[in-house]
């Protein structure tokens, strides 16, 4: 099993902080590196596109998994 690893990143001007275990964050990183696009700004994408009653932490983990199934 994987410790959770607290991260910042900085989006729209400001620094945040997330939450994920190492293999959500290796695929996360391999995500945006596939798409041309750096980290934070894949972070940030998602961070706006996450309903507010989620926090950042889930829905990257969710981000990875819906990915990760998509590609199955």
């Amino acid at each position: 099993m994987t410790s959770v690893v607290k991260r910042s990143v900085s989006i729209r001007g400001h620094r945040t902080s997330f939450s994920i275990e190492q293999p959500f964050y290796d695929e996360l990183h391999s995500i945006a590196d596939k798409r041309g696009l750096p980290l934070a700004r894949l972070v940030g994408e998602i961070d706006e596109a996450r309903p507010r009653s989620t926090n950042l932490s889930s829905a990257l983990r969710l981000f990875v998994l819906e990915a990760v199934r998509a590609r199955a």
